[in-house]
């Protein structure tokens, strides 16, 4: 079973992130490369877990009378032969 990846570790640069060890960054272990593998904090920055495909879905709903309330409609009426149609 793999460990519990911390969000915010307090000295993310002395360890090497890239599999379940954790090894020290002068002493790896699984020879995952030649560098160690950062913590997304380092890389990213703060907030690195609020993006992405694990980002928690937003609650917030859009306020009434808003352009997310509006009906999806056309800016440009349609003509009936679609040759005659161009959008710019």
């Amino acid at each position: 079973m793999a460990k519990t990846f911390p969000i915010r570790p307090a000295r993310p640069e002395l360890i090497c992130w890239g599999c379940d060890r954790y090894c020290a960054h002068d002493a790896m272990a699984c020879g995952n490369g030649a560098d160690r593998t950062q913590h997304p904090i380092e890389t990213f920055g703060e907030g690195w877990d609020t993006f992405g495909l694990n980002a928690p879905q937003a609650e917030d709903t859009p306020a009434a009378g808003t352009a997310a309330d509006a009906p999806n409609t056309p800016s440009a009426p349609r003509s009936a032969d679609r040759s005659t149609n161009r959008e710019v």
